[in-house]
């Protein structure tokens, strides 16, 4: 069974732990190490690795305290010449190369942004629980089976983000930058038509827009074309 608790989420810092009860990992580290261990209650010792979807420092400021307290960080190449911090806790793994972290089997996959090689993760256990976690992406290509678990994106919808450029509330040029960087409600529902959601037991939707987004809408939309278990941290 995976548990997932919400650390932070949002542009001031992203960082999710995710276990499923024999091996804990973070994902994310967009806040100081510090931060991290008062939200878990300082219990951080067992944490196996952490994750790094991209270089932006919304996802990776506490990189730095998450090495020197012996945690393995995993990202792809680009983000790690991005980051420039070398460190032999630093682990680069490849596009569409499996790796293995304790009882997870780990899949990179390539998303949308505009950043140097940016990753999704689908996260497979050894009691075949399957979480997807996607974030920073205006579109995801490729198709899951099986899933278990979302963890995704819903930054904004576009009906407020048009209505906020409108009225001057956003500079037509961030508009742009919005869309062609972040997940909108429209494109989720689209991504969850596309995809097998049989198994599926929850979605977390991650990483709202304080300007751009209605939490409500959001909520009621998605439900309504999935029915599923949702929380918006």
């Amino acid at each position: 069974m995976i548990e997932i608790q919400t650390i932070a989420t949002g542009s001031t810092g992203n960082c999710y732990y995710v276990t499923d009860g024999v091996t804990p990992i973070l994902i994310e580290c967009g806040i100081t190490f510090k931060q991290i261990q008062r939200k878990l209650n300082f219990q951080t010792t067992d944490v196996a690795a952490c994750l790094v979807t991209h270089e932006h420092k919304d996802h990776c400021a506490g990189l730095s305290g998450v090495l020197d307290a012996g945690i393995r960080c995993y990202m792809s190449n680009g983000t790690s010449e991005a980051i420039g911090i070398n460190h032999h806790r630093i682990k680069t793994v490849e596009n569409k190369q499996q790796f293995v972290i304790g009882t997870w089997t780990i899949l990179p996959f390539d998303v949308q942004h505009d950043v140097a090689e940016p990753f999704g993760f689908l996260l497979v256990n050894q009691a075949g629980d399957k979480l997807l976690f996607a974030t920073d992406t205006y579109y995801i290509k490729y198709k899951f089976q099986g899933l278990t678990h979302l963890m995704i994106e819903c930054n904004y919808c576009q009906s407020v983000l048009d209505v906020n450029e409108q009225t001057g509330r956003i500079h037509p040029s961030m508009r742009k930058r919005v869309m062609k960087s972040h997940f909108s409600m429209e494109n989720v529902i689209e991504f969850l038509k596309a995809n097998d959601l049989t198994k599926l037991q929850e979605i977390w939707l991650l990483h709202l827009s304080d300007t751009n987004s209605n939490e409500e809408l959001i909520r009621n939309e998605v439900a309504k074309v999935t029915g599923k278990f949702i929380h918006i941290p």
